[in-house]
């Protein structure tokens, strides 16, 4: 059982204890209800699956494992990204399919849970064989995409450019139908929202500044009255500097980092940052916006070289991509893949704050393993939301034929995030569930309810 079916069983047994959830059902009709629930929950609505047929420009044919994951739709309509990687597998898509569900339930988002996902590495593509791709997944799921039914978004290995094409294949496939809506994560031209590519980013820097400037200064008696092991780690932290390293330096570490740069509220120090190829390390602190600047210019890559880091006009040790995870910093931010921290490194780990970024960064061994010695994990789950809480921005803009500024989405988005930590927070300070179960206890109850109104769990 993966992780994310292991902590919705974990909520709905504390669910089923809790006598004021749902008190209609009672007895032998609450255990059904119960039953069903993890069975619904656990499973997806639909797992569509093909062989992408695709002639490339050296004269050879492949055949490309695709998928599209639709996990449930009690909420709205499915929605989820398109994850272009050579590591993509069924069992990976399912697990980030329900996890959208959730998030999507933890956020109020008005949408339900998908994924899909390409077996390719999109570097080793030229970009008419990408271009290509993407219109052959969509031809081959068009009858499951739709803006009311499922609407894809990018994820790792894909972005704008793969949204406009995909969209364009849409239209073509349906024309006369609305189609701004079958796809966000577009560029603006196309009807793609303002902010959406920093959102994700933004929103993992908000939730943890959130955390230890706003919450904690409106909230500190809160934190002083409680024996939670991670109010503790919180309150350490008050009016102090701290070093941050951020693994991954995509579209979602990279804006982490420069946000944690330039944040005026806490003094960060952004002493270490990664890619698939480097470690970065700067105990005085790195310069961010030189690095970003830099790989703007070099294929996303971080300098790897003394003579790029002289290019770049950055100082920096060059350690190894992995030594990001065991350096001795105050915060991890985690924004790769899946399963970075494992039971084989988890005691290695050091930062007493880790953020996750990305989806499921952290096995359930490992989240374990570090909440008992009481790291404070801020999960995905509730951490970077920032891009589907943007998806919906686009959506709804889609739908109206009118657009909002930067500044509107980018209003909209931390309000939205801040709402969710005001629900969450105090509840999680209060007892002793870690954050990521008080956020699956959260969006199970509001599914939970949802469905049972629905009639479905009988």
């Amino acid at each position: 059982m993966n992780k994310t079916k292991l902590i919705v069983q974990e909520s709905l047994d504390a669910l089923m204890k809790d006598d004021t959830f749902i008190p209609e059902l009672a007895g032998e009709t609450r255990e059904q209800a119960f039953t069903s629930l993890a069975s619904i929950l656990s499973t997806p609505n639909h797992v569509h699956k093909s062989f992408l047929r695709i002639p490339l420009e050296n004269g050879q044919v492949v055949r490309i494992p695709a998928y599209r994951v639709q996990h449930n739709n009690a909420l709205g309509p499915y929605k989820g990204g398109i994850r272009f990687h050579e590591t993509v597998n069924e069992d990976e898509v399912i697990n980030l399919a329900s996890l959208m569900t959730l998030k999507n339930a933890l956020h109020d988002v008005p949408f339900g849970g998908g994924k899909g996902g390409l077996v390719i590495n999109p570097r080793t593509l030229s970009e008419k064989e990408l271009h290509l791709i993407c219109k052959k997944y969509v031809r081959y799921f068009s009858d499951s995409l739709g803006p009311d039914k499922d609407i894809p978004a990018p994820d790792v290995g894909s972005g704008e450019r793969e949204m406009d094409w995909m969209m364009a294949e849409y239209k073509s496939i349906r024309p006369g139908t609305p189609y701004r809506g079958s796809f966000t994560g577009k560029s603006v031209v196309n009807g793609g929202s303002l902010g959406r590519r920093e959102a994700t980013g933004k929103g993992v820097y908000f939730t943890f500044r959130y955390l230890f400037h706003d919450f904690l200064q409106n909230q500190k008696s809160l934190l002083t009255k409680t024996d939670n092991v991670f109010a503790k780690t919180v309150s350490k932290f008050e009016n102090q500097a701290m070093k941050l390293a951020v693994q991954g330096f995509g579209n979602v570490g990279s804006v982490a980092a420069l946000e944690a740069y330039q944040c005026s509220n806490l003094q960060n120090k952004v002493v270490a940052v990664s890619d698939r190829n480097v470690t970065l390390f700067n105990e005085d602190g790195l310069n961010v916006p030189s690095l970003v600047k830099f790989t703007k210019s070099n294929k996303g890559d971080l300098p790897i070289s003394d003579e790029e880091l002289a290019a770049a006009g950055v100082k920096a040790e060059i350690l190894d991509r992995e030594a990001i995870l065991y350096l001795d910093v105050d915060t991890l931010i985690l924004a790769a893949l899946e399963d970075q921290i494992h039971k084989d490194n988890m005691e290695k780990i050091k930062a007493p704050i880790i953020v996750e970024g990305a989806n499921a960064p952290i096995t359930k061994d490992a989240d374990d393993f570090l909440s008992k010695k009481g790291a404070l994990i801020v999960p995905d789950i509730l951490a970077n939301a920032g891009g589907v809480i943007v998806s919906y921005l686009e959506w709804l803009q889609g739908r109206e034929t009118q657009f909002y500024s930067e500044e509107e989405v980018f209003s909209q988005l931390l309000q939205k995030m801040k709402a969710t930590l005001d629900a969450i927070l105090p509840t999680f300070f209060g007892d002793s569930f870690t954050l990521r179960q008080n956020c699956y206890i959260h969006a199970v109850t509001r599914l939970s309810t949802v469905l049972y109104r629905q009639g479905k769990l009988y």
